[in-house]
């Protein structure tokens, strides 16, 4: 059994259990997903992790998970301050902002937020090619 967060066209969140992954497909491909609040069937798995709790983890004691998964983390926490001190937050207006910056050749400002998959499809239509970055919490 697997766990999958969804997401619908109308930003709806709910999560939902599937037999494998392969049996999400199936019914993604059929339509046969439905949003439980709005009954949308444009439904789209979101981010989603694993959660592992326990004793407190660390480097010297975490021996289940190869130390690359440590020194992985280590290298998204080091872009993911790179960006907060090169780059402005623009949040929610992300599809706006970089859409002034792409069409205004003399802006070179970077910039950084959050789109929807909808905005994503519309920027890369567009031409405006997007760099997803895995956003790790700094306090875990």
């Amino acid at each position: 059994m697997i766990k999958y967060n969804l997401k619908c066209e109308n930003d709806h969140e709910f999560e939902s259990w599937f037999s494998d992954s392969n049996e999400y497909d199936k019914l993604d491909k059929k339509k046969l997903l439905e949003c439980i609040y709005c009954s949308s069937n444009r439904i789209q798995k979101s981010i989603m992790s694993p959660m592992i709790s326990g004793k407190k983890l660390n480097r010297d004691s975490f021996d289940i998970f190869d130390q690359k998964l440590f020194d992985d983390k280590d290298k998204l926490i080091k872009l993911r301050k790179y960006v907060e001190k090169n780059f402005e937050f623009v949040g929610n207006k992300f599809s706006k902002k970089v859409r002034e910056v792409y069409y205004d050749k003399k802006n070179k400002k970077g910039i950084y937020g959050t789109t929807t998959a909808e905005e994503r499809e519309e920027l890369a239509e567009e031409g405006i090619d997007l760099f997803s970055i895995p956003w790790v919490s700094k306090d875990n």
